[in-house]
């Protein structure tokens, strides 16, 4: 039985992709070593991490004056680092979920935080708007995605303050105009490769303005100096996400990638609103592209086990949703194909029918 993986992370990869990482464990670049035991600084290794830079430049048309920036940690590191690096006395956040909230909770650690807006009121169903920006913070830090609750910002805001996003679970599924950003960050393992690499983007001349000392690895700059190589990168992951980038720019790039998310999205989220069983979690206009979140009717709750077990004997694999929103999520990430989608629909067809 075939299997569709909407795992929302770590989460599904196109099988080259996988292939060719395999590959390279066993035998990297034909040298007789894997790629899991030569050293970071072999000769071979460094084009990886320069051509996946380069790429990264390349696929989101990163302006001169910024760093991409391979590192370790995972995003929640970045909760920490972003304060550390960038509060001096105040900064404003956007809390749209868990992982917002977990990064305003770090750098309440540094300094004054402003919550500017927040949709817990709605357990976290829709996406705050037309919020007020305070002029005087440090920065802005927005989650564009948010995996959880199924809602997503699909769009670069104007922020008259520096903006730094999370954008762990969206990142290359559209166009961005990165100029608007002072720092994008997230971790790897929803839509750019396996996990352990986090990636962040950053411009160089954002940095060096807070007064506090800051610990050499925790520093940005000590990482912008060293491109990625001041200790020991996470080598395989880098290794994945070069393949991956390749697989991006093969494959039309964040353009297609777009394109291909938003028809994943209107097959899935055109049977959620038909089927008499199931209702979406997140407000319309609030709807994440990544990550579909949804229910069974009140009167269908006694059912829900029923259509796991029904889903996975169908070979879905990941469906269950979060603890926070209960229910079902599938997670569209890149590497989804529109079969995998109809096999989904068509098991909630079917279930309908049954019940």
């Amino acid at each position: 039985m075939k299997k569709y993986n909407f795992n929302a992370g770590p989460s599904i990869l196109p099988r080259e992709v996988i292939e060719a990482t395999a590959a390279a464990c066993l035998d990297f670049n034909g040298s007789g070593l894997s790629l899991m035991e030569i050293s970071h600084r072999a000769k071979d290794f460094q084009p990886v991490v320069d051509e996946a830079v380069a790429l990264f430049k390349e696929l989101l048309n990163i302006p001169e004056g910024y760093s991409v920036l391979f590192l370790g940690g995972g995003a929640s590191l970045e909760f920490c680092m972003v304060p550390y690096n960038f509060l001096e006395k105040k900064a404003a956040y956007l809390n749209t979920g868990v992982w917002a909230t977990k990064a305003q909770k770090e750098a309440k650690l540094f300094g004054e935080v402003v919550e500017v807006a927040s949709s817990a009121d709605k357990n976290f169903t829709y996406i705050p708007r037309n919020f007020d920006i305070p002029t005087d913070a440090d920065y802005l830090h927005i989650t564009t995605n948010n995996t959880i609750y199924g809602t997503e910002l699909r769009e670069d805001l104007d922020s008259p303050i520096p903006l730094i996003a999370d954008m762990s679970s969206d990142i290359f599924s559209r166009p961005l105009d990165v100029s608007k950003y002072a720092l994008i960050y997230g971790g790897a393992q929803k839509n750019l490769s396996m996990a352990g690499v986090t990636f962040v983007i950053v411009k160089e001349d954002a940095l060096g303005k807070v007064s506090r000392p800051i610990p050499t690895m925790l520093n940005y700059q000590t990482h912008v100096k060293k491109g990625s190589m001041f200790n020991t990168p996470p080598v395989v992951p880098i290794f994945c996400a070069l393949q991956n980038l390749r697989y991006i720019k093969e494959h039309g790039g964040v353009a297609a990638m777009e394109k291909l998310a938003k028809e994943r999205a209107e097959i899935v989220y055109g049977e959620i609103d038909r089927n008499r069983l199931f209702v979406g979690t997140a407000e319309e206009s609030s709807r994440s592209l990544m990550n579909i979140t949804f229910v069974l009717k009140d009167e269908y709750k006694e059912l829900e086990k029923d259509f796991l077990e029904f889903a996975t004997s169908k070979g879905m694999v990941g469906v269950k949703g979060h603890r926070d929103v209960g229910g079902f999520r599938a997670s569209c990430y890149n590497a989804m194909t529109i079969e995998g989608v109809k096999a989904l629909v068509a098991c909630m067809q079917e279930f309908e029918k049954n019940h």
